[in-house]
């Protein structure tokens, strides 16, 4: 979900509502995605956003639900909007910025008068041309409710929450999606707290959502510390990479520690654990390499063995032919 106070302030926030913030002109307006595609039903991110791959010419209808939780009347507007990732950000654009995705969505209605604590469903239409672009592209449905300017000179304040659309377009299956943890690098911030920075990266073909949280364990002493969140969630887009951070108790002893990182993006989850230990003083420490999983290393071990009886088994199989060759001669 999406929650922008244009020349007041600009979050995001997960979740099944999404509402303005609290003592701002125009607050107390929430937006909930209602439908999920069925072949969708278990991924999380598609019950809070609009996530889809589709064919070029494919239409695709969806409900959102807008909600009034104030004690009085409010006009809202409904309307789609640009949207980009830059630096591992999913970015909404200015006011009415369009895109070609925001182009392709239209309502039933794009103008609803909620009572005070109404609600309401609108119903969104993304209709894909024949010749649209291929590509994972984005774009978010707003709900808009502005205040008109207190006095001359003022400034009209505007508040909007949106729905983000992460929409895929091409011929064929959908692209993968996936991403692996290429890194831990201890290090302490400037005020003396020790983090952790995982360097992730997008290797699949869709957009992905990265949160999670850390645990440290076999610490000084056998210490066992966590779990502590991933401080803010990352977007990261098809092939791209971002750093990743988790900030931990300023008290906990340099290490050595085994960490344990677990991030997930809707039904994709990867883990990472690395030994590291955190520096003495502020500054960054070396990277840190993951350490392959137990079913990995093991999974590995018996495709090479595999191999290698294959290969003798063809080597023996060849040196019998030659024999009886020789034997005919």
């Amino acid at each position: 979900m999406l929650v922008v106070a244009v020349l007041v302030q600009s979050a995001a926030t997960t979740g099944c509502w999404s509402a303005t913030p609290a003592g701002t002109p125009g607050d107390g307006i929430g937006i909930k995605l209602l439908d999920a595609p069925t072949n969708r039903r278990d991924d999380p991110r598609a019950k809070t956003y609009i996530v889809d791959f589709l064919p070029p010419g494919s239409v695709i209808r969806r409900r959102v639900e807008i909600r009034n939780t104030t004690d009085e009347a409010k006009s809202v507007e409904v309307y789609a909007g640009a949207a980009d990732i830059q630096d591992a950000k999913f970015t909404v654009g200015d006011n009415r910025a369009h895109n070609e995705l925001s182009s392709w969505v239209s309502f039933d209605r794009t103008q609803v008068d909620l009572s005070a604590h109404g609600t309401t469903t609108v119903l969104a239409t993304i209709t894909v041309p024949a010749q649209a672009t291929g590509g994972e592209q984005y774009a978010a449905i707003w709900a808009q409710v502005a205040a008109p300017p207190s006095g001359p000179g003022t400034v009209r304040m505007v508040n909007r929450v949106g729905v983000r659309i992460y929409l895929s377009v091409g011929p064929g299956g959908e692209p993968r999606s996936d991403f692996e943890i290429e890194s831990l690098t201890p290090a302490r911030t400037a005020d003396g707290r020790p983090e952790v920075l995982a360097q992730v990266h997008n290797t699949g073909g869709r957009a992905v959502d990265v949160s999670g949280s850390l645990v440290l364990s076999d610490g000084p002493g056998g210490l066992r510390a966590g779990p502590f969140p991933v401080s803010v969630g990352k977007t990261i887009e098809p092939g791209g990479t971002a750093q990743v951070s988790v900030l931990l108790d300023r008290s906990l002893p340099d290490g050595p520690w085994k960490t344990e990182l677990s991030l997930t993006s809707g039904l994709i989850n990867r883990t990472a654990t690395a030994v590291i230990t955190f520096p003495s003083s502020p500054g960054v420490g070396e990277p840190v390499v993951p350490q392959l999983p137990y079913s990995t290393v093991l999974l590995a071990g018996l495709l090479a063995a595999a191999c290698t009886a294959l290969l003798w088994i063809g080597i023996r199989s060849w040196r019998r032919r030659r024999e009886r060759a020789r034997l005919d001669q």
